[in-house]
C-alpha cells in the first residue's frame, strides 16, 4: 500500500485467505486500489496573534489575509462550503480478484500479477496514459498505476518483469492510438478487453523469441498451464463482476428480519451450466456435439469451460508441437508440467476461450459484503451457507427459526440431532478474519454441522499426493461494504 489512507465504500479492509493442498502457488488472490483522495487549495484565513503594542500578552485579531480583498465574507452557504471542499476530490474503485490454477501454478501466478494492471490501464484517462508514456520515453520512474494490498509471502515473476512491462506498454500505446479513448473505458468494457488482451499476450509470449532461455521456458509454462479468474470492480454506485471459469462471486444481503440471503453475481462455467455447454457446442460442427463435453469435462479432460492459458485447447496441433520442440533439448518437460499430449477428438480448435461473463449490481442498503471464492470453497459450502456464516460472523447474531410443527413430532434421537445443530449455530466464532472463518467451516464441519477438530486436523495434515483426493485448494476474499458512505458521495 503506497503512502496514504484512502476513503472507499469499504467498511474495513477485505479479509482474505488462501489454503493450498498441492503446489504452493496453485491459487492466488489480488487486491488493488485506485485512489480516492482530496486536497484543499490555498484559501483565505484569519489568525489570532498577540498584538505588538500590548505588553500584557492579551490576544487581539490580526488583519493578516492571504488575499487582496479588504473584507472577507465568512457567511459561506453549505453549497459554497461543499464546493470548496470537494473541488479537487477523486473517487476511484477497488479491484479484487481470485485466480485458480490448474495444470500447475504458473498461469495463475502470471494472471494474478498482470490482469489488474490491464484493467486499470484500460480505465485510465488519456492524459494519465500520456504521462506513463513520457516517463517510459525519458527513463523516468513510472507513477504507480495501482496501489496493492499484498501478503508479505506473495511471489512475483522477477525474471519476466521486463517482458510484462513491455507488453503492458504496448497495450496502452494502442489505446493512445485510438481516437475514442479520452476519459477511459467503462468498468464493463475495461474488464472484457483486459481479460481477452492478457490471454492474447500470454499466447503470443510463448511463440516469439525471448531474451533468455529461462524467460522462454516460463512463458511456455504459463501458456500451457491454465487459470480461471473472478474479478470484482467495486465502485461508488455498484459492483461489476467479470468471471471466466468456476470461481464464484456471491453478495451477502441482510433481510429486514436480520436474516441473510445470498445473491449470486456470477455463474459457474462448467458442465453443470447447460447454457454454457450449449454455447460451446454451437461453436463446433454438429458431428462433434457428443464429444465436445464428455464426462462433465471439455473434451473429457478440462472441468472449467473458460480459462486463461490452456493453449492445449486453443492452438492447432502443429503449433503446439512446434513450440514445445523449440525448447532447449536439455529442458525437462515434465519438470515444467509440459508434455506432448493432445486431447481426444481435437478436430476444430479452439475449444476454449477466456471471454468473461460480466454482471453489474447497483448497491443497496441491505448489501453488506461480497465473497469471492475459488471452486474449492463452493465444493464444500453452498452460497447460502457461506453467506450465513459470514453474516453471523459480522453481526454476532445467530438467528434460530422457531421449532416447526413437523420438528415437534421428531423422535428423541432426531430431536437430539436437531438440538446439536442449533447449538452449533450459537457457538462463538474462533477467527477474527472472516475468510479464515469460512475455510474453517468448509473443511471442518461434521455430520451435525458442528466444527470437528479431528476432521479439520486430518484435512490439513493430508500429504500433498493425497490432499487432492479429499479437497481442492481454496482461496477466499471477503469484502465488507458500506452503503451509507457510498450514498453520502452523492449528497
Amino acid at each position: 500500500m503506497y503512502g496514504r489512507v484512502y476513503a472507499s465504500i469499504l467498511q474495513r479492509a477485505a479479509n482474505s485467505l488462501t489454503l493450498y493442498s498441492g503446489a504452493q502457488f496453485q491459487h492466488a488472490h489480488a487486491i488493488a486500489i485506485c485512489c480516492s483522495q482530496s486536497h484543499l487549495p490555498h484559501c483565505h484565513f484569519s489568525s489570532w496573534f498577540p498584538s505588538n503594542g500590548d505588553e500584557s500578552g492579551n490576544w487581539s485579531k490580526s488583519q493578516r489575509h492571504l488575499s487582496t480583498r479588504q473584507d472577507l465574507d465568512f457567511q459561506q452557504s453549505r453549497v459554497q462550503i461543499n464546493s470548496i471542499l470537494r473541488s479537487n476530490e477523486q473517487s476511484k474503485g477497488m479491484l479484487f480478484g481470485v485466480f485458480d490454477g490448474h495444470g500447475g501454478w504458473a498461469c495463475a501466478q502470471a494472471v494474478s500479477e498482470r490482469l489488474l494492471y490491464y484493467i486499470a490501464v484500460a480505465m485510465m484517462q488519456r492524459h494519465s496514459l500520456e504521462e506513463l508514456e513520457k516517463c517510459m520515453e525519458h527513463s523516468r520512474p513510472i507513477p504507480p498505476i495501482l496501489q496493492w494490498y499484498k501478503h508479505h509471502t506473495d511471489f512475483n515473476y522477477r525474471e519476466s518483469a521486463s517482458l510484462y512491462i513491455d507488453n503492458l506498454r504496448v497495450f496502452w500505446q494502442e489505446i493512445l492510438d485510438s481516437d475514442e479513448h479520452e476519459s477511459g473505458m467503462s468498468p464493463q468494457d475495461a474488464l472484457d478487453y483486459a481479460f481477452k488482451r492478457l490471454d492474447a499476450d500470454i499466447s503470443l509470449e510463448a511463440q516469439v523469441p525471448l531474451s533468455n532461455d529461462l524467460m522462454k521456458s516460463t512463458a511456455i509454462q504459463v501458456a500451457f498451464a491454465g487459470c480461471t479468474a473472478c474479478v470484482a470492480h467495486v465502485g461508488m454506485d455498484g459492483i461489476h463482476v467479470a468471471n471466466a471459469g468456476d470461481c464464484r462471486a456471491v453478495l451477502g444481503v441482510q433481510n429486514e428480519d436480520s436474516s441473510w440471503s445470498a445473491l449470486p453475481l456470477s455463474r459457474d462455467h462448467n458442465s453443470q451450466n447447460q447454457a454454457e455447454v450449449e454455447r460451446i457446442k454451437a461453436q463446433h460442427p454438429p458431428s462433434e456435439s457428443n464429444t465436445v463435453v464428455t464426462d462433465d469435462r471439455l473434451l473429457g479432460v478440462l472441468m472449467p469451460l473458460r480459462a486463461f492459458g490452456d493453449v492445449r485447447f486453443k492452438w492447432s496441433r502443429e503449433l503446439q508441437q512446434s513450440i514445445l520442440a523449440s525448447l532447449e533439448s536439455g529442458v525437462d518437460l515434465d519438470s515444467l508440467n509440459l508434455y506432448q499430449y493432445t486431447p481426444p477428438n481435437y478436430l476444430t480448435p479452439p475449444y476454449l476461450d477466456v471471454s468473461p461473463e460480466i454482471t453489474y449490481h447497483k448497491l443497496r442498503p441491505q448489501d453488506r459484503f461480497l465473497i469471492l471464492g475459488t471452486d474449492g470453497l463452493w465444493d464444500e459450502l453452498g452460497s447460502e451457507e457461506a453467506v450465513r456464516l459470514i453474516g453471523e460472523h459480522l453481526s454476532g447474531i445467530h438467528l434460530q427459526a422457531p421449532v416447526s410443527q413437523s420438528e415437534r413430532k421428531l423422535k428423541l434421537g432426531q430431536m437430539h440431532e436437531l438440538l446439536l445443530k442449533r447449538q452449533v449455530r450459537a457457538s462463538p466464532a474462533l477467527d477474527t478474519n472472516a475468510a479464515t472463518h469460512l475455510i474453517r467451516h468448509a473443511l471442518g464441519t461434521g455430520d451435525y454441522g458442528e466444527l470437528s477438530q479431528e476432521k479439520l486436523a486430518s484435512m490439513l495434515a493430508l500429504p500433498e499426493d493425497l490432499a487432492r483426493m479429499y479437497r481442492d485448494d481454496i482461496t477466499v476474499t471477503v469484502v465488507y461494504l458500506n452503503y451509507d458512505l457510498a450514498r453520502s458521495h452523492h449528497n
